[in-house]
């Protein structure tokens, strides 16, 4: 059963003070905190079982590599892949999305072809498109979403045509909080033969995946927000794609034979993972999704909901606060302003009560531009915080209200 104690009692780190207050931490939306399970096995891997990856044929390496791909094996599952070889472990989103733009992009969009983008997508999903559409001469497109934070799916039929090659969208905005239906927008630009990518780094941990009966081409996410380490990440894409592609980067372990004359490539999916892998990561990342399977994820998403419930209920009584996205379904995310202050100062103030939220631009700035404003102050939350934080942070509000005013 589903007792967040127990869950924070694998989290040591919420157990300290900050400024001499207990860490109310509530930026999980940024970077989630790590169990023990995943901390003790990268202390395991570092002490006991350091040695590189598919190149040596001693105990150390045969064993790291045996364990590299079990937890290839277990992503596969976790996000509903159909073979194991569709999964790519990248240094992060930021680094899936990029090679999906430059690996796929470079080889299939042409001058007059274009790429739509939603208004509510975190710069990584972005950026990367941006510039290689101004690289190929194509054009970025728009999808834009309303006051409410509801992204304007109506509008497709407008912005999608036979030149456009991508769809670019997030399936949990990390500002907003919210979950488009993704359903709708993967067949109306599969029926123009678009592909598909999306940004799953909010998404994945709120509420899950089934690529395969989502129908995606791409779909991306980071481990250190499923409460795995920094520096490992995942790409997904049908295998028929990923046979299309050529590699993004070169090196070791992604070829098949080198010479002066000719280089051939590895089959899936090391053609894709040049260089020495980040395999303590990938093998923590696969520890991190073991965790989360002791729990019924229905559990774990009604609990959030109740979170973002109570949180939005208790903050929306402060005079002058203003809630961003008040979308149904959203993720476990809650940006606000208080009027007349800055959101740095609230953060800062929060902070000085041992409180930790995220203040500025979220990596989307485009979704502050919509609003007209600079920043926001984001609370996100995750399965280890607790009804008794949400009043923690509404008390916090309240005394930079009074301060600030």
């Amino acid at each position: 059963m589903f007792d967040v104690n127990d869950i924070r009692s694998q989290f040591p780190i919420l157990e300290r003070t900050v400024h001499g207050k207990p860490l109310v931490y509530l930026d999980s939306g940024a970077t989630a905190h790590k169990p023990l399970c995943v901390t003790r096995m990268v202390e395991r891997l570092h002490n006991e079982l350091n040695a590189n990856i598919h190149r040596g044929v001693h105990y150390l390496s045969a064993e790291a590599t045996s364990l590299y791909e079990q937890a290839r094996e277990r992503v596969r599952g976790f996000v509903g892949a159909s073979e194991r070889e569709e999964i790519i472990f990248t240094a992060g989103a930021t680094a899936s999305i990029n090679m999906v733009a430059y690996a796929w992009g470079m080889d299939n969009l042409q001058v007059g072809d274009n790429v739509v983008v939603s208004e509510m997508e975190h710069h990584s999903n972005l950026v990367p498109w941006q510039q290689i559409a101004l690289r190929k001469g194509a054009e970025l497109r728009v999808l834009p979403f309303d006051d409410e934070g509801r992204l304007m799916t109506e509008r497709l039929p407008e912005l999608l045509d036979e030149r456009t090659k991508m769809v670019a969208v997030t399936q949990a905005s990390n500002t907003l909080g919210t979950m488009p239906d993704l359903r709708e927008i993967i067949d109306a630009a599969h029926a123009v033969g678009a592909k598909v990518l999306v940004d799953g780094c909010q998404g994945v941990v709120h509420g899950g995946v089934d690529v395969k009966a989502l129908d995606c081409d791409f779909y991306a996410f980071s481990g250190h927000k499923l409460y795995a380490p920094t520096g490992i990440g995942v790409l997904y894409s049908k295998r028929e794609v990923l046979e299309q592609m050529n590699p993004f980067m070169f090196g070791g372990d992604m070829v098949d034979s080198v010479s002066f004359e000719r280089t051939t490539f590895a089959p899936l999916p090391l053609k894709f993972e040049a260089g020495t892998a980040n395999f303590i990561g990938a093998i923590a990342l696969g520890e991190a999704i073991a965790f989360l399977q002791q729990f019924d994820s229905a559990d774990i998403a009604s609990y959030e909901r109740d979170l973002t419930e109570y949180c939005t209920e208790q903050l929306s009584a402060i005079e002058g606060l203003r809630i961003y996205g008040t979308t149904e379904g959203k993720c476990p995310i809650v940006s606000f302003n208080l009027e007349g202050a800055h959101p740095y100062d609230v953060g800062m103030i929060l902070d000085k009560l041992g409180i930790a939220i995220r203040t500025g631009h979220h990596c989307a700035e485009p979704v502050m531009a919509h609003y007209g404003v600079s920043g926001m102050c984001r609370a996100s939350f995750a399965m280890y915080n607790t009804r008794e934080e949400i009043d923690a942070l509404v008390a916090g509000v309240e005394r930079a209200a009074r301060m600030l005013r």
